[in-house]
């Protein structure tokens, strides 16, 4: 009996223990709510499907908007004097910039961007920049190539100045921070794709519209990385240009920015990346230059002309992205560079040296990119996808062909996780979204998550958002696999990872777009294409994640291990897995978040569900089907986002 007794403390201490864990306290509470609402629902909608009393119809209020927008936009001042004016404006700075490039002709331009980039991240940059935009020149695309660059120049330059404006306010007011964080949070967790119907219809099909949608896209990173700085700035330094008499815009413009130059290029060079990523999805309401290229080619499956005009969007991201990032890297070196060219001299010889090769060229009439230097690509590359099509497409012994793994895939991956989601009550899906949500947050991100999922319903798009989130649950799924495997084998191995490197940074500045291209030639049209295509755009990043990650556990925790004699499989499964928890759930959000990007837009080969809605709204300019499906996408994103990424406070206890 005293036994008893006196191991009965004991075990109340361990119940007593396991019910004060936050995630069990966290379970208990859904399950009592459950317990209470689940039936509750099941006897009043017995369906498993969402109940249509629950919906609402928003195809007349969007058809009512559409009719209205038709009938004023040439006569009602909101167009005429305001949208007017900025459409007008955009037009008239995309065209100055665009007749400057095509005055400095081919060699001017080529010599100017390669001066340039001597300047600002050195010689070997300006090689790569020269080789790089006499490669589209070879591809046939020298003018698409400057009417791209053209639009992105003034895009970036109005994302720029957008981007740190926000930035500055949140930077400097705490009131602000708070109510911009979940706005930039939100415009960075939406597929772009989303809002291309909304801008087209007060914008128009055209230049403008194109523009508009790539600074909303551009932006939030901009702003995201100011704020960051400008919060940053180090109190010591800021209370020593106080205790000076300094004002509040001389303490922002002596010290504030300075310190955050680095925070600045940073977001400078997302902003240049996340803008050319839209050059080809922008195509699609009426920007020109490349982007259009690669859509009619994708259109008309002429995977040849789409990697013709793919090539050229990669490498000018390839370009800027390098010398951005080696900008950054040099930031500072220029007070120990004894150059006789440094500083003004430099960029003086660099101008004089850009005019003189454009005049040349213009005094010889050879502004235009030569035809008998063009290399035509389309040919030989259709010719391999239609090799590739005869023997790798079907018919391969043992392991099948392409066509083969696709249909696979669908038969055994895509199409049973959608089924299994729409065979799901729909009460239960709610459920599982708000415990995911809960136990990796807090319960305001689970109530967000099912107010997100729960407007899907409302929207009447229950089943082809199921069927899009089942895209994105397979294609996930493989990408955290394939990227933790090659992640831990970087993280082991530096020479893996020094043959990675290029790799990787060729793979994460390619645009969305591009990437559909390869999956269209190996595997047709369909869903498991749009998954393919998803996957490649998502690894790089995961496979990037996953590595810093793994090799950011304190060194001396491994070397503990070590001497206790675990074994490399122990150190990886019992030290660095859990120590890296919090930077694997990041790579698990990033991968959900690209993937949904690329599932999306994959409505255009064949992905369905509302992909195809958006694409069709825009199509057809039904504002009715692509705002729905567009809203419905955004629910998804934000719903996503939500049940992967743990909050601050999670995060910080996880690690």
């Amino acid at each position: 009996m005293a036994t008893a007794t006196a191991s009965s403390p004991v075990r109340d201490t361990g119940i007593g223990a396991l019910l004060r864990h936050r995630a069990v306290g966290k379970l208990l509470l859904l399950a009592v709510a459950a317990a209470v609402l689940v039936p509750i629902a099941n006897a009043k909608w017995a369906s498993g499907a969402w109940p249509g009393a629950l919906t609402v119809d928003l195809s007349e209020p969007f058809g009512n908007v559409t009719t209205w927008i038709v009938d004023h936009r040439d006569s009602h001042p909101l167009f005429v004097y305001f949208f007017g004016h900025i459409s007008n404006g955009i037009v008239a700075s995309v065209r100055a910039v665009y007749l400057v490039l095509l005055a400095g002709g081919w060699a001017g331009v080529l010599a100017g961007a390669a001066l340039v980039a001597w300047r600002v991240a050195g010689v070997r940059i300006a090689v790569l920049t020269a080789a790089s935009f006499g490669l589209c020149g070879l591809l046939g695309m020298w003018v698409p190539t400057m009417q791209t660059l053209a639009l992105m120049v003034v895009a970036v330059l109005a994302s720029v100045v957008v981007g740190v404006l926000l930035g500055l306010a949140a930077g400097l007011s705490d009131r602000t921070f708070r109510v911009l964080r979940p706005v930039l949070d939100t415009m960075q967790v939406l597929p772009a794709f989303s809002y291309l119907l909304p801008v087209a219809m007060v914008f128009g099909i055209g230049v403008p519209a194109a523009l508009i949608a790539t600074v909303i896209y551009a932006a939030p990173p901009m702003a995201r990385l100011t704020a960051l700085g400008l919060r940053g700035a180090d109190p010591v330094v800021m209370e020593a240009v106080t205790s000076l008499g300094t004002t509040g815009r001389q303490r922002l413009a002596s010290a504030r920015f300075p310190l955050a130059r680095k925070e600045l290029l940073l977001g400078l060079n997302q902003t240049i990346m996340m803008a050319l990523s839209m050059a080809v999805i922008a195509s699609v309401i009426g920007g020109a230059g490349l982007g259009d290229r690669v859509y009619q080619a994708l259109g008309s499956v002429d995977v040849g002309q789409a990697l013709s005009a793919g090539l050229p969007i990669v490498l000018i991201a390839v370009v800027l992205d390098r010398v951005t990032g080696e900008a950054g890297e040099r930031l500072g070196a220029n007070a120990q560079d004894t150059s006789p060219l440094r500083g003004w001299r430099g960029w003086s010889v660099a101008a004089v040296v850009t005019v003189a090769v454009a005049l040349a060229a213009r005094f010889a009439d050879r502004l235009d990119w030569p035809d008998s230097w063009v290399v035509n690509i389309a040919g030989p590359v259709n010719t391999g996808q239609e090799w590739i099509v005869d023997h790798l497409y079907t018919g391969i012994p043992v392991v099948g062909g392409t066509a083969d793994w696709a249909a696979h895939f669908t038969t055994w991956v895509l199409n049973p996780t959608r089924d299994g989601l729409q065979w799901l009550p729909w009460w239960s899906v709610l459920l599982v979204v708000a415990t995911l949500a809960w136990l990796i947050g807090t319960w305001k991100t689970g109530l967000t998550a099912v107010l997100a999922m729960a407007g899907i319903g409302v929207l009447g798009v229950w089943d082809k958002s199921l069927d899009t989130l089942s895209q994105v649950l397979a294609a996930v799924a493989v990408t955290v696999v394939i990227g933790f495997a090659i992640g831990i084998g970087a993280a082991r191995s530096k020479r893996l990872e020094r043959v990675l490197r290029p790799f990787l940074d060729i793979l994460q500045t390619m645009p969305q777009f591009v990437y559909l291209i390869p999956a269209v030639a190996l595997f047709g049209v369909g869903r498991a294409p749009a998954a393919f295509a998803a996957i490649a755009y998502a690894v790089p990043a995961v496979i990037r994640i996953t590595t810093q990650g793994l090799r950011q556990v304190s060194p001396a925790a491994m070397e503990s291990s070590k001497s206790l004699g675990a074994t490399t499989w122990q150190q990886l499964r019992q030290v660095q897995l859990p120590l890296a928890r919090p930077t694997l759930l990041l790579a698990v959000n990033q991968a959900v978040v690209l993937v949904l990007a690329v599932v999306v837009i994959g409505g255009m080969v064949g992905g369905g569900a509302l992909g195809y809605d958006v694409l069709y709204g825009i199509a057809q300019n039904d504002l009715a089907v692509g705002m729905i499906g567009g809203i419905a996408v955004v629910c998804l994103g934000l719903m996503l986002d939500r049940v992967t990424q743990p909050t601050e406070r999670r995060a910080k206890k996880g690690a």
